[in-house]
């Protein structure tokens, strides 16, 4: 079961230890109609003091993100929180993997919650970690494995992470996805490297950026026998791509790109490289969310744009930005569902909690995991250039 079928309790309430991760949801979540959530929030927060620090996600909703102590994108925020040693309690207002990398970077005496357990990342659990073990497996069976170097992007799980660090890989972002990939081509005379989870980036960094073609690149199916590919393939592949995907992201289509530009003269396309090839190649820009948001706070007055990215960002961009016509590239309302779990009633329930002296729903990764998974992400911090968004 993945993040996206895990069955959407109203407001946390309830059990389903069936889930994916097991969520026990509280009972005692403040209804979202109270009309001191705001209040109570910020009471919690000062009650507190220094000893919690708020990261809040670029996508996360307006009503929680007015909290956050710095704003940014899943490894920004994970070494915002290591710079603060002295803060106690790290809450992520993200989603499941971004809080693994912040335990993963903090002190052991800091401790990192999670408002909502059910925040995961659909793109992230369509790598499981038994399902690359097999694929590793598979790969030795076919003479290739030696040959193989394995970058996980921060968008995985801390096992899939130490899973790279165990077998010589590294972890990237997607503002250093060339650099990383140039790292893993040079460790290996005939090297060939397994991308996860997103195919997408990886498949777009490796022909736009490295130079390779599309032939050079197959993609691994973990629901079909071998990949779905024959040991010829895996031998010729410069890039063996996992299918997995943003479920966001992969929304964008080349229709409504060529739509826009139909009706809005002089519109930009700036998409993130999550986004499918072929929309990838009718934008005018690429780049992460941070190049995203850079981009349109140094635009002109005046200038059109549609943005191929998370909702609640692009709606953000657009408020501060009155001066530019900012467009969602889709059709339909397209939030993350699972990072909009963190609402209002839920931080203030994590908070609150803090307050009576009450850890819930803490993060914690394994000392085995995290000692692999800081070693991928060592090998990242090591790489020439920007390092610190994604």
């Amino acid at each position: 079961m993945t993040t996206v079928d895990l069955p959407l309790l109203p407001l946390g309430r309830g059990t389903d230890l069936n889930s994916e991760r097991g969520v026990e949801c509280p009972g005692d979540l403040p209804a979202a109609s109270d009309p001191d959530l705001v209040a109570r929030a910020l009471a919690a927060k000062e009650a507190l003091g220094d000893k919690v620090f708020v990261l809040g996600h670029h996508y996360q909703r307006d009503e929680v993100i007015q909290f956050a102590d710095v704003t940014g994108d899943s490894f920004k925020l994970a070494r915002d929180a290591a710079a603060r040693p002295d803060a106690e309690f790290i809450v992520f207002c993200g989603v499941h993997f971004m809080a693994e990398s912040a335990d993963i970077l903090t002190g052991p005496d800091q401790q990192v919650i999670l408002p909502d357990l059910a925040a995961g990342c659909s793109m992230a659990d369509m790598a499981r970690l038994t399902q690359v073990e097999m694929a590793w497996e598979a790969m030795t069976a076919a003479g290739v494995a030696d040959s193989v170097v394995p970058v996980t992007y921060m968008n995985s799980s801390a096992d899939i992470k130490a899973f790279c660090g165990r077998n010589g890989g590294v972890v990237c972002t997607s503002s250093n996805a060339e650099v990383a990939l140039e790292w893993a081509y040079d460790q290996k005379p005939d090297a060939k490297v397994l991308f996860l989870p997103d195919q997408h980036l990886g498949r777009n960094t490796a022909v736009l950026k490295m130079g390779l073609t599309l032939d050079d690149c197959v993609v691994w199916d973990p629901h079909r026998p071998n990949g779905g590919l024959t040991t010829e393939q895996l031998r010729d592949a410069k890039m063996i791509l996992w299918k997995g995907h943003c479920s966001v992201h992969g929304r964008f289509s080349e229709e409504v790109v060529d739509e826009l530009r139909a009706t809005i003269p002089g519109i930009q396309i700036l998409v993130h490289p999550e986004c499918k090839h072929e929309v990838v190649l009718k934008a005018d820009l690429v780049g992460s969310t941070e190049f995203i948001i850079n981009t349109i706070e140094a635009a002109p007055p005046g200038s059109s744009w549609a943005i191929g990215t998370e909702l609640n960002l692009v709606k953000r961009l657009a408020a501060a930005h009155p001066d530019k016509r900012i467009t969602f590239l889709d059709k339909t309302v397209c939030y993350c569902s699972t990072m909009n779990r963190i609402d209002l009633p839920h931080f203030v329930w994590a908070m609150e909690s803090l307050v009576a002296g009450q850890v819930v729903n803490r993060i914690e990764v394994d000392p085995e995991t995290e000692q692999y998974a800081l070693v991928a992400l060592e090998r990242m911090l090591a790489l020439p250039g920007k390092t610190s968004k994604d």
